[in-house]
């Protein structure tokens, strides 16, 4: 399956240049001309890597990525501008970027460090919590003895896809309506007692492991 990727850069002849060269390189791309759209984006597509310049008119690259990152979003970002220099790859590394590269570049180096961010978050971030498994495009519950077959986690269409998009990877953050977010926490709670849905407020919810009487960064609605 190929990997989607969003590229923010209000620059649109090298948005296109770019995109173009990543879809020759079996990629799926979103583009965006400014962080606000972007923002849109991420609210309704599940993407597994973003390409970030940080100068825009706006709100800024570096800026939004805190953002990002503050609202619990781990999608891989390489940071790509014409802001050279260690000091200014210190702040975007700091800012919560996964890589920093210099403007000019060459597309062969970039689709390199693309592939080895994603690598690094599918191996570190996408992992299932433990005892939900994902198969055929079905949800199942792993039983805690080995000999016996796991089951099925009996989801609606909407639950499935909430649970999908919360989980893939996991620290994710998913909108969905109250109701749908509230049965499949129903639905988890009873089944596994160490994950649970936090509402994000503004954002969606979010699939959280937790401990006994942990208390989550978020609300239960």
């Amino acid at each position: 399956m190929n990997k989607t990727v969003l590229i923010i850069d209000d620059d649109e002849m090298l948005r296109k240049t770019l995109a173009n060269g990543l879809r020759d390189n079996s990629f799926d791309v979103l583009t965006a001309g400014d962080t606000d759209y972007a923002t849109q984006i991420l609210n309704r597509i599940n993407v597994d890597a973003i390409i970030l310049d940080r100068m825009m008119v706006g709100t800024d690259g570096l800026t939004f990525l805190k953002n990002l990152r503050a609202n619990g979003s781990r999608i891989p970002v390489i940071m790509l501008t014409a802001l050279a220099g260690p000091e200014n790859a210190i702040d975007g590394l700091s800012g919560g970027a996964d890589d920093y590269l210099a403007k000019p570049f060459q597309l062969r180096e970039l689709i390199l460090r693309l592939n080895n961010i994603i690598r690094k978050n599918d191996t570190a971030e996408s992992k299932m919590p433990n005892g939900l498994i994902f198969v055929d495009n079905e949800f199942f519950i792993k039983s805690q003895n080995d000999s016996e077959p796991a089951k099925i986690l009996p989801l609606s269409g909407e639950e499935k896809k909430l649970l999908r998009n919360l989980t893939n990877p996991m620290g994710n953050t998913a909108p969905a309506a109250p109701m749908v977010a509230k049965r499949l926490r129903n639905k988890l709670n009873g089944v596994l007692s160490d994950i649970d849905i936090i509402t994000i407020r503004g954002h969606g919810y979010k699939l959280i492991n937790i401990r006994p009487h942990d208390e989550a960064n978020g609300d239960r609605k």
